[in-house]
């Protein structure tokens, strides 16, 4: 548990901080691997979030059927457009994560070579 004043000095450095007598590869692991939890997180959100507008995406095209109205319509595509604006921005965390696992895996073997 992180007491106060370690929080604002994270808070002031930007981040966690990690010793100098470490080699610089494990420096740059332990930043990588701080980075790729962030992602996880991220991604984790995004699908969250569309699972939501997926659903409300639905809903407004069920509406926009049934009544026929302009309005439900023009509803119905913004739904859409979020939709897929989500499912852009989910792939490109998914991408993000999975250039960051490879580099930390190409690291590691760097590490395994020392």
């Amino acid at each position: 548990m992180l007491t106060d004043l370690a929080r604002r000095r994270l808070a002031q450095r930007g981040g966690p901080s990690y010793p100098h007598r470490m080699r610089r590869i494990e420096r740059r692991l332990l930043r990588l691997n701080d980075e790729i939890l962030r992602l996880r997180r991220e991604a984790e959100l995004v699908e969250g979030e569309l699972g939501m507008h997926r659903h409300l995406a639905d809903d407004a095209i069920r509406d926009a059927f049934v009544t026929d109205a302009p309005v439900e319509r023009a509803d119905a595509r913004d739904a859409l457009k979020d939709v897929v604006r989500l499912e852009g921005a989910l792939q490109s965390v998914r991408r993000q994560l999975a250039a960051l696992e490879e580099h930390r895996q190409d690291l590691l073997g760097r590490l395994e070579k020392r």
